[in-house]
């Protein structure tokens, strides 16, 4: 077949060339008239190899003549008698055809097209299945066996359950219910003549305070009682046009004549205020019934933190205690005279009381509401003087700070309040000149306040220091250091330790200056690599210094201090070299809060850390010798026992905890939970008491009193 346009042969040809032997023996399979008949189907088509490929045809042909022709090759594939011919088989039929009668075009051809192989891009299996379906009863059976294997692994001690710290935590959806709040229309009739009224009693005239203004206050007098006398008249006169118009009218005169007798009264009492003396020593009176007050009111809770016994008024408590102690007695009797000897000692020595937690009161003012309690300090040498710092550790939630001195003669109010620019971080009382106190800030400044002082005036600041810190100041500590100096005695030294890397030692002088102690450098983990694989390239550091969060001198020697980093390390460090560490401690996966020596076992410390871990380690020893976790929060802060070597406090967002390692290493002794919508934040032990103060989010300082713990006054290593 060929195609012409005007004259010049525009035919096809084929993109497939075969081979023309195997067209040759396909032709003498295939009549004459069936390939006839195919391309006149597709006289003017041309058919390509990837369409041809993607789509298989099967032609039928019902011509008895067609069949007859080839009878020996029904059985072979691609005959007329299996009557299928393949689009390649077409394609590759090269030779000419002959033309097709009338009688081919009138024969009847039968096209069947088949679905090729379905093919799957994306399968995803489904979780959930019908309960009509076959395999619903194969499915049931298969939850209820894995559900009972789970209830039967819970008692088991082989299998634990334990939290694992995650990125984000889910969000759940919690409702509250709360009473009804219902609401009140009100409304009330204004008039013109109330407004003129009204602004009648505005304009008069403030009265003079003074002695000589006796003949002004009689005028003022006889003016207000002649208004007085001429509205009244008026009501008479006035005509009375409605019932509302003239009540409004009447109760806007009388409170008008009120507001006149008040002021009138005011005047005469500030007159007789004027004329007593006021005593010179007044205030200082004012100062000592003030702390009467306060020692009736905290009287039975100042004795327990003391530890003196309570003063119990006897013509209100004789009797009923009276009765309750012959009660008990006679029970004691009763169980002593049916008893074994022997049981009742086991059963008195059984019988001990448990620790305890009792809340006695709480620091806390209008001024400190809603600051967060960062930092406590008590004064090195008055031991009931406490200097408290007030701000946030968030960086979006940044406001002015507080730092205030309390007294245990006054828990409801601070003896001394130092308003603040930015956000408190630490403070500290200093040993060698009591009435200095050292405060940190966010911003980086450090100054020094006079508490002796009774205004709030800043006596030394860091702003005009060059070597000022950039990052908020987390710790900052007095410490005494003997380096050899000239006189052969201690000097004390101001020590900080900030987010920008450094560690600086602070002279005062005129003014605040610093300089560097170390600066904290920031150190790759050291990652095992395993026999045959390669080692893969460093990160490259965006800043080669290490945040620091906290650090610590060494007891009885002060030339080594431990510094916690935010990388998680801790390093031990010498104040004769600012180069490099002497060792370094690896164990939290998290920013080290806080890093505490052991007061009275000095080679021990600890260390907690935001990795919800404590950890405790030995000088010598750079792996943890015991690690504690209680609960899935962030361990803010931690505190030794001044009185025993064994027992320490912690305090994370949701509770307070007492550590005793001797009785046990798994769980706290005694915990106390916050309320919900408080977290705590930092921890210290009272001096000379067995007392332990918390610090909240709310700006509460809560004062607890420890109770039957065996640990207590314990001072064995």
């Amino acid at each position: 077949l060929q195609v012409f346009d005007e004259g010049k042969d525009v035919t096809p040809h084929p993109l497939f060339q075969s081979d023309p032997t195997t067209a040759a023996l396909r032709q003498d399979k295939l009549s004459g008239a069936t390939g006839s008949i195919l391309l006149a189907l597709f006289p003017t088509q041309q058919l390509s190899r990837t369409s041809l490929t993607s789509l298989s045809c099967t032609t039928s042909i019902s011509n008895a003549s067609t069949t007859e022709s080839v009878p020996d090759e029904a059985a072979e594939p691609g005959s007329l008698g299996d009557t299928t011919v393949s689009f390649p088989d077409v394609q590759a039929r090269q030779e000419e055809t002959k033309e097709l009668s009338e009688a081919d075009l009138d024969r009847r051809v039968d096209i069947y097209l088949t679905e090729t192989e379905t093919i799957w891009i994306l399968d995803l299996p489904a979780v959930v299945m019908s309960t009509e379906s076959e395999d619903a009863e194969r499915v049931l059976e298969r939850n209820r066996v894995y559900t009972d294997m789970c209830k039967s692994k819970a008692d088991d001690d082989r299998f634990v359950e334990k939290a694992m710290q995650t990125i984000n935590g889910a969000t759940k959806n919690k409702e509250v219910q709360c009473d009804r709040i219902i609401m009140e229309d009100k409304g009330e009739m204004v008039t013109s003549w109330g407004f003129y009224d009204t602004f009648n009693t505005l304009e008069i005239e403030p009265v003079f305070k003074t002695e000589g203004s006796t003949d002004n206050k009689t005028e003022k007098a006889t003016e207000t009682s002649h208004k007085s006398r001429t509205t009244k008249k008026q009501d008479h006169t006035t005509p009375v046009s409605s019932t509302k118009g003239s009540t409004t009218s009447a109760t806007s005169e009388s409170a008008a004549i009120a507001k006149n007798q008040e002021e009138e009264e005011k005047e005469q009492e500030e007159c007789q205020s004027e004329a007593l003396p006021i005593p010179e020593n007044l205030q200082e009176g004012l100062f000592f019934m003030e702390r009467i007050l306060m020692e009736n009111i905290f009287q039975p809770k100042l004795a327990a933190y003391r530890q003196f016994p309570i003063l119990i008024d006897p013509g209100v408590t004789s009797h009923s205690s009276g009765t309750e102690r012959d009660k008990k007695e006679a029970k004691q009797e009763k169980v002593e005279a049916f008893t074994d000897p022997s049981i009742l000692s086991a059963l008195k020595e059984e019988t001990t009381p448990l620790p305890t937690l009792e809340w006695l009161w709480s620091y806390a003012c209008d001024l400190t509401n809603g600051h967060s309690v960062s930092s406590m300090a008590w004064s090195k040498v008055n031991p009931d003087l406490l200097a408290v710092g007030y701000g946030a550790f968030d960086f979006k939630g940044q406001k002015k700070g507080l730092a205030c001195c309390w007294s245990l003669k006054n828990p409801m109010w601070p003896e001394r309040i130092f308003q603040c620019e930015y956000g408190v971080t630490a403070l500290d009382f200093s040993m060698a000149s009591p009435n200095l106190l050292a405060v940190g800030m966010y911003n980086g400044s450090v100054t020094i306040y006079d508490v002796q002082s009774c205004n709030d005036a800043v006596l030394l600041d860091s702003s005009e220091s060059l070597n000022k810190h950039t990052g908020p100041v987390w710790q900052l500590r007095w410490v005494e250091q003997d380096r050899g100096e000239a006189g052969g005695g201690k000097r004390e030294r101001l020590f900080c330790i900030s987010a920008d890397g450094r560690i600086t030692e602070w002279y005062i002088q005129k003014r605040l200056d610093c300089t560097d102690l170390m600066k904290i450098k920031r150190k790759e983990s050291e990652k095992k690599t395993l026999p045959g694989k390669k080692e893969r390239k460093s990160k490259a550091l965006i800043s080669r210094q290490a945040a620091g969060m906290c650090f610590d001198f060494h007891p009885k020697d002060t030339n080594f201090y431990l510094a916690g980093t935010e990388e998680g390390s801790i390093y031990q460090c010498s104040c004769s070299s600012n180069e490099q560490f002497l060792k370094t401690y690896r164990g939290h996966k998290g920013p080290v809060y806080k890093v505490t020596w052991n007061p009275l076992s000095t080679d021990m410390f600890l260390s907690c850390s935001a990795d919800w871990n404590i950890i405790l380690w030995h000088r010598h020893s750079q792996t943890p010798v015991l690690t504690f976790s209680s609960a899935s929060a962030f361990v803010h802060d931690i505190m030794w026992s001044s009185k025993s070597a064994f027992m320490f406090a912690a305090v994370n967002e949701s509770r307070v905890e007492i550590w005793d390692l001797r009785v046990s290493i798994l769980e706290p002794v005694l915990s106390r939970f916050a309320n919900p919508t408080v977290k705590f934040t930092s921890v210290l032990f009272a001096k000379n008491t067995d007392c332990l103060l918390v610090g909240d989010s709310e700006g509460e300082v809560s004062v607890f009193l420890l109770q039957n713990l065996a640990a207590l006054n314990n001072s064995k290593v």
